[in-house]
């Protein structure tokens, strides 16, 4: 059966959706709220959970969505669940949340329904959270709905509030020379809005984390830095690697014999793990173009090298312009 595609939405509409954000907005809490957020080594949390949405080449309107929980701190995928979705709204900048947020909360339903165990302490979330036109992007629509501490993570920065992609930002890039190295990003308000972070040795462009809900931007700024193995956190590059996959066991998208067969040799595919750690395999993001995104595999023995760079600037160059609107 034929979905209709989205369809513009009316000025009416646009209107309910910023005073839905505003209502939403004032629920959110953007500081510090457990335990493990004040231990400088995150002592207590075991549980790390990213989400992402990812395209049906040539289709923005199907799409999947995808959650997956890590074990911390050892980066061990031991939870996924993928879904196939027909997004309903368009893409609208600023408003990315209404388009995928629903099928997001919809998977940690499920999930606190089917294996509440498993919950996670605290979601990584592939866009903006309080760095956004109104305050209030997709991490903290999420996080507020699902009342998880959310951490928003973007590849590209959204120009906001007098923040540009200019010179003077570039030359704060090159001053970048270690990993976990990071600058603020203050708004023409006086506001930090949040912080540009060399997540990698051997990145070249800086990732741009936010406060989303229930966490403080220094805790949220550390750990992504600690999540990530390669440039991009690791629960999110999980659940775009799996939510792409997804895509082309169902439907069949590309990817030749060989490649399948590396990447089901490479790829941790546990469904659920046993509770004593993880077992035997079982069984974010917007448009098509954006396909090739990270989608490098999980290697056994990560070590920073010449090949992670060369994918690294890779994935850079296919990133969608839609990555800095979340």
């Amino acid at each position: 059966m034929a979905h209709k595609a989205a369809q513009w939405p009316s000025e009416e509409t646009l209107l309910l959706w910023k005073r839905e954000q505003a209502r939403l907005k004032a629920r959110m809490v953007d500081r510090d709220t457990e335990a493990w957020q004040r231990d400088p080594t995150f002592s207590g949390l075991q549980r790390v959970g990213g989400v992402d949405v990812s395209f049906v080449n040539g289709d923005s309107d199907r799409a999947c969505a995808s959650l997956v929980v890590l074990s911390y701190p050892e980066l061990k995928v031991v939870y996924e669940d993928s879904h196939m979705v027909h997004l309903k709204a368009p893409y609208v900048s600023g408003f990315l949340a209404f388009r995928e947020v629903p099928f997001l909360v919809e998977l940690v339903q499920r999930l606190q329904e089917k294996e509440p165990g498993f919950m996670p302490q605290v979601l990584l979330v592939d866009g903006n959270g309080v760095l956004h036109q109104r305050g209030f992007g997709v991490a903290c629509h999420l996080g507020v709905l699902t009342d998880l501490p959310c951490v928003g993570v973007a590849k590209k920065l959204l120009q906001v509030d007098g923040l540009e992609n200019n010179s003077l930002h570039k030359e704060k890039i090159m001053l970048l020379q270690a990993g976990g190295d990071t600058f603020p990003l203050m708004g023409n308000s006086g506001t930090v809005l949040g912080m540009a972070l060399k997540s990698h040795e051997h990145s070249t462009n800086p990732l741009y984390v936010s406060v989303g809900h229930r966490v403080s931007l220094e805790v949220a700024v550390r750990l992504t830095h600690h999540c990530c193995r390669f440039r991009i956190p690791e629960p999110i590059r999980q659940a775009d690697i799996r939510s792409r996959d997804y895509i082309r066991r169902t439907l069949g998208h590309p990817g030749s014999p060989a490649q399948r067969q590396e990447r089901s040799q490479k790829e941790q595919r546990p469904k659920v793990c046993p509770k004593d750690g993880p077992g035997a395999p079982a069984d974010q993001g917007r448009p098509p173009e954006d396909y090739g995104r990270d989608s490098s595999t999980d290697l056994k023995d990560p070590q920073p090298g010449f090949q992670e760079q060369q994918k690294d600037q890779q994935l850079e160059r296919t990133e969608h312009h839609e990555d800095s609107d979340l």
